[in-house]
């Protein structure tokens, strides 16, 4: 009886991670709302320590107090925590403390972890898992050696290392978070829009970080043999690609015609790269046009790639929805890739997210004009913004209401995890069947 009852009560893969960042979440938000926390040694309130938890451990980036100037040493600790682990990913880090103490992973553990860390081989996880761990280490130690001259020179050795280790953590990770409030609450990177050390630094963590992972083992065991590539690491990398250089030249000569060269290249570059998923900014989103608006909201959407510290719908999402499209249009039986046929599975899944991210943000996006009374573009940008995991804000987040704040909480958290991963965390194994129902015909388009 105990056995059939231990059986029943066994978590799934998806309820698995659900759960763990929903810990994680909770015990953010306790530590967070502690007087420790704070500069001014005062209570935290649980709806702002609850979103900057959530925030941070989904790394997103979207903020309601400035991290630098509200926040201690302490509290600017806790979030780094959360941000690490949020962006490696909760089953990734137990594990990893699992493996330090000699604890052996059961077949549900190793099968949970290759969920988490989309993972395309069960026999190989564990060494896959050590190889994300090292390559998080190397590239976020890297990241902050290079800064460290520049934070150094500015804020003095101690704190300069520290800014320096927490900012390349968080471009890494996809977070946002930033410890510039001496130049001003919320700047994030605008004080060095113009330095070159800093924004090709953060470019290349924020790429390097949403690349994902099984991408980097493509590229460590085949180096620049690109027809050696899985078809996944292959469609990523054209992706990434097309997604720098298209908003890149628009933002050139689009949104900063009147910067001078080197500052333009800078700006375009930057703000091609942040929005998918990082929230960093080098810019005042107030003053873009419409159109740079809107082609933010779709860039923070769509995010990176799968198995990476990025969120968003994930670029191999949007490509087999655009090759299933190109395959309608040339009236194909499936769409292919690179010589290799899309699984049916891979495009159910990839109607879905893009489907279920559309609607949590516009949904979002309504509600929160509806509720704040303000104007639905600028709902839209923080509304995106949650839903891909991004933080990039037009500075509505600090200024919303409860309610307002509880529906982007949400939003973060359907965004990290990912909307399917909660579907089947919902929905039991045993309520899919192979029921068929005749097939009719509906009219399309």
């Amino acid at each position: 009886m105990n056995e059939k009852g231990n059986r029943h009560f066994r978590l799934t893969g998806s309820q698995t991670i659900l759960l763990g960042f929903l810990t994680m979440i909770l015990a953010g938000t306790l530590l967070l709302m502690l007087p420790i926390s704070t500069k001014t040694g005062e209570w935290t309130g649980f709806s702002n320590a609850f979103f900057t938890a959530t925030s941070a451990s989904c790394v997103t980036g979207l903020v309601v107090y400035d991290t630098a100037s509200h926040w201690s040493i302490f509290g600017q600790i806790v979030i780094l925590t959360m941000i690490q682990i949020g962006g490696m990913g909760v089953v990734t880090m137990t594990t990893l403390l699992s493996r330090l103490i000699g604890k052996k992973l059961s077949l549900q553990a190793r099968t949970t972890l290759q969920e988490a860390v989309s993972a395309p081989n069960l026999g190989e996880i564990l060494k896959y898992t050590r190889f994300i761990c090292i390559g998080t280490v190397i590239f976020e130690a890297a990241g902050a050696v290079i800064m460290s001259p520049v934070f150094i020179n500015e804020y003095g050795i101690l704190k300069g290392i520290w800014i320096s280790i927490f900012t390349s953590i968080s471009a890494f990770c996809n977070a946002g978070f930033d410890l510039n409030g001496a130049h001003g609450e919320f700047s994030s990177m605008v004080p060095y829009a113009d330095n070159p050390l800093i924004v090709i630094t953060l470019v290349f963590l924020i790429l390097t970080g949403g690349l994902g992972f099984l991408t980097w083992l493509d590229i460590r065991k085949h180096g620049l043999k690109f027809s050696r590539y899985s078809t996944q690491s292959k469609i990523i990398i054209v992706m990434e690609i097309f997604l720098i250089c298209v908003p890149l030249i628009y933002m050139f000569f689009g949104e900063y015609e009147d910067l001078p060269f080197g500052e333009r290249f800078l700006a375009a570059l930057f703000q091609a790269v942040t929005p998918r998923t990082a929230g960093f900014n080098t810019t005042d989103y107030s003053y873009f046009s419409g159109t740079g608006i809107l082609l933010t909201v779709i860039l923070m959407l769509i995010g990176g790639a799968p198995g990476s510290t990025a969120g968003g719908m994930k670029i191999t999402t949007v490509a087999v929805l655009f090759f299933t499209m190109v395959s309608v249009f040339k009236h194909e039986k499936s769409p292919a890739v690179f010589k290799r046929r899309i699984k049916p599975e891979a495009i159910y899944g990839a109607v879905a997210v893009f489907m279920l991210d559309i609607m949590i943000a516009l949904i979002g996006a309504m509600l929160i004009s509806k509720i704040e009374h303000v104007a639905f573009l600028k709902t839209l940008f923080e509304s995106a913004s949650a839903v891909g995991t991004v933080g990039l804000s037009m500075g509505l987040t600090p200024t919303l209401s409860t309610v307002s704040k509880f529906i982007l909480i949400f939003s973060m958290y359907m965004g990290r995890v990912g909307g399917l991963t909660l579907v089947f965390a919902a929905i039991s194994r045993k309520s899919t069947g192979n029921r068929q129902y005749p097939a009719d015909n509906i009219a399309v388009g």
